[in-house]
């Protein structure tokens, strides 16, 4: 029968399953408003195909361990084939063990801009990916926001400290270059209103490729649930527009070095 364990399990699963289901829903509205304008179809069929197999993985677990517990206390006779068999989904090869996996499976760090393994770690950026003082002897900084002005000044402040700095002007960039090279920065900081996919759904994605990210979030104005969820989900902390040096600097710092710390 299911214990504290299996219970435990199936709260987190559920909750993993209920996650990814609302960004399925959120992409296939931005699909509707934004026929053909970004990669959404590839987004929603690795969303769907990674709730499919955690919901049969969740599946798999609660009947195994019902079953399992209605069975008769028997030893099992090896000339006998089992008494049942887990149910899969279509594309799914049909398993005929009674065990259901001790654990769910790894998580994969992929998110929704791109279906691609991680790079292996390596201190090379691509030539593509611009790179702001890139001899800088302080750590790298993914600045997104959609305002030339404002990411012009920021940027200018931080590597006036001697940070190096990759500007993303939506989101839909900066995850693409988050997938490449994200063992190499430190530290995002994302403006909350972006083109087509806010900065709380930008968040979701930072962290379903990396669950440790780091994250400031930077805005003018921010819903104070939303900014609530997010700080509740990890987000490391807010700075406020218009931009001064000294908090920009002192939250970037602190920030990082926290990071640090608790990595």
């Amino acid at each position: 029968m299911l214990d504290h364990e299996d219970l435990k399990w199936i709260a987190t699963t559920s909750t993993e399953l209920n996650s990814m289901l609302q960004q399925i829903s959120r992409y296939a509205d931005l699909a509707r408003q934004h026929k053909g304008e970004y990669n959404y179809i590839e987004m929603l069929g690795e969303r769907v195909e990674l709730a499919s197999k955690t919901a049969q993985a969740l599946f798999d677990r609660v009947t195994s361990r019902i079953l399992e517990g209605s069975s008769p206390k028997t030893a099992p006779d090896p000339s006998r084939p089992p008494e049942f068999k887990v149910v899969r989904s279509p594309n799914e090869p049909t398993s005929k063990t009674r065990a259901a996996p001790e654990k769910p499976a790894a998580r994969p760090k992929t998110g929704g801009a791109e279906n691609k393994k991680a790079p292996a770690k390596s201190g090379a950026i691509p030539a593509n990916i611009p790179v702001l003082n890139p001899k800088g002897n302080r750590e790298l900084i993914l600045l997104v926001d959609d305002e030339t002005e404002i990411a012009e000044l920021a940027s200018t402040m931080l590597t006036d400290e001697g940070y190096r700095v990759i500007l993303a002007r939506d989101g839909f960039e900066a995850l693409k270059i988050y997938q490449q090279i994200g063992h190499q920065i430190g530290l995002v900081i994302l403006d909350f209103f972006l083109p087509v996919m806010d900065g709380d759904a930008v968040f979701d994605e930072l962290r379903a490729l990396n669950p440790e990210v780091a994250v400031v979030l930077s805005s003018g104005f921010a819903e104070q649930s939303k900014l609530g969820a997010m700080l509740a989900q990890g987000l490391k902390g807010f700075i406020p527009k218009p931009y001064t040096a000294e908090k920009l600097l002192e939250q970037v710092r602190s920030t990082i070095d926290a990071a640090r710390l608790s990595g």
